[in-house]
């Protein structure tokens, strides 16, 4: 985020993709990573909530006691990782043969059936050739349209997503790449197609897999729509476009790839089939993709002149009769029957917003794991705003006389009209200017700790994905979505 007009000279924050993401690169129609760890406990008074219809407790993984499925990799070595591979595999094609046949009209349904799995750690002599390319030190999973093949690292890539993410996201991976098998049996693309859609049909088509997992539909595995879900999403966010200027990206950004995802969850595979070029660009809108001139160098500090800047534009977007008190000198102590939340709370019996902001700086800097492989770590000063944003709106809801209390409703909420503010801010005429990357910040905070979905005590929703959802509907449908939805 940035000063419209007069642009304040801070440091821009540090960003690149790590080797690991770079060895991540394509073979055929699909490629999929996989990320770091980064989902934190949250405040939550229940184990689980529902997310968009599908409220599964229980455990996330593999299902004990279920056989594995008859089939088997070229140079696989029966190990855990392949065993979960073609356990996923197996079930995806048990899915997509029921499928299909719903939603497209062209061609019939093949499953996949030939797999190659390699240890990106063996040495050279080891190597076997996977879509027309050795797979010496190649760190990846993906499917080949040359010949319809599906092949994964064993001994680097799955396992680093396993430990970091957790089991479900390995099968979101292997969902990802088999949403590339269907579209080139469906015919949903041509030569010229670029890969962003490619990318985020693939992630759709994911989410739609992994809703029938979350139903209880899958044979070998189950997903809850807290801790498991929200390492799924995870995995999603740390393969994403981290230069918005790259030529190159193909994935799309943290935002677009958790909505794709989420497309796919809640509308299904039609969903999925209609996202095309013209569907994205519909879906950006006016949103900043890439940077402009001096976005990079003119990134606001979060200080008190930044956050009265904030204030000022949130001020005119929702004129208050008593707009919020402002105070720097940390949160509000001693609120009546409110618990003040760090680093930035709001009081409903004095109108008072009360910010740490050195305590709220600290979310803009250099995040803890941003330097891991395939991390989910955005680092930004929107992941601080966001937050500061959030507080403020409350102090608009009062105003409305609507509910400040209660994680699923005035959280939800306030994430969704947070996600709604963000698209005001990049309004030409907004005082505060939102640039590339500042709603993938947002999205790495929310995924987080989910500060910006909180009520007026700080409790949160245990699942990210609803998190994630409210602030997609702000961005995408707007303020009146958000006081339909979350009542």
């Amino acid at each position: 985020m940035r000063r419209n007009g007069r642009r304040a000279a801070v440091p821009a924050v540090l960003a690149g993709l790590l080797t690991l993401v770079l060895l991540l690169a394509g073979c055929g129609d699909g490629v999929e990573g996989a990320a770091s760890q980064q989902t934190a406990a949250v405040a939550a008074d229940n184990d689980s909530w529902p997310v968009a219809g599908s409220a599964q407790n229980g455990p996330s993984g593999p299902r004990s006691g279920v056989p594995d499925a008859p089939l088997r990799a070229d140079n696989g070595d029966g190990g855990e990782m392949d065993r979960l591979a073609l356990n996923t595999i197996a079930d995806l094609g048990d899915f997509w043969k029921t499928e299909y046949g719903k939603v497209f009209d062209k061609g019939a349904f093949v499953p996949v059936d030939h797999f190659l799995s390699w240890d990106a750690k063996a040495p050279k002599e080891q190597q076997i050739t996977f879509c027309r390319s050795n797979t010496y030190h190649v760190v990846n999973a993906a499917y080949c349209s040359v010949d319809q093949t599906i092949g994964w690292d064993r001994g680097v890539l799955l396992p680093l997503i396993s430990q970091k993410y957790g089991k479900m996201a390995v099968v979101m991976v292997l969902a990802h790449e088999y949403g590339h098998s269907i579209q080139h049996l469906a015919r949903l693309n041509g030569f010229l197609t670029p890969g962003l859609v490619l990318e985020q049909q693939a992630d759709c088509f994911a989410g739609v897999f992994l809703r029938h997992v979350a139903d209880g539909g899958s044979t070998h595995f189950t997903l809850n729509t807290t801790d498991g879900l929200n390492g799924v999403l995870g995995a999603t966010v740390a393969v994403r476009d981290q230069d918005p200027n790259n030529p190159h990206n193909v994935h799309g950004s943290a935002f677009e790839r958790v909505t794709a995802v989420q497309m796919g969850w809640q509308d299904g595979a039609m969903a999925c089939k209609n996202i095309n070029r013209k569907e994205i660009q519909k879906r950006r809108g006016e949103l900043p993709v890439t940077y402009k001139p001096g976005d990079e160098e003119g990134q606001l500090a979060v200080d008190n002149d930044s956050l009265t800047l904030v204030a000022g534009a949130l001020g005119k977007l929702y004129p208050l009769p008593q707009p919020p008190r402002l105070d720097y000198t940390g949160i509000v102590r001693n609120c009546p029957q409110d618990g003040g939340v760090e680093p930035a709370s709001y009081c409903p019996a004095n109108g008072t917003l009360g910010t740490d902001v050195p305590e709220l700086a600290k979310r803009a800097g250099q995040q803890a794991g941003d330097d891991q492989p395939l991390s989910a770590v955005v680092d930004g000063n929107y992941n601080a705003f966001i937050v500061f944003v959030s507080r403020y709106l409350l102090a608009v809801q009062q105003s409305r006389q609507l509910s400040l209390t209660g994680a699923e409703t005035a959280g939800l909420r306030t994430a969704c009209l947070s996600g709604a503010v963000s698209t005001k801010f990049s309004d030409p005429g907004s005082g505060v200017q939102l640039t590339a990357g500042d709603l993938d910040a947002a999205v790495s905070g929310l995924l987080a700790d989910g500060l910006a979905a909180s009520d007026v005590d700080g409790k949160v929703v245990a699942s990210g994905f609803q998190r994630l959802d409210a602030f997609r509907t702000g961005v995408l449908d707007g303020e009146g979505a958000c006081l339909t939805t979350y009542k």
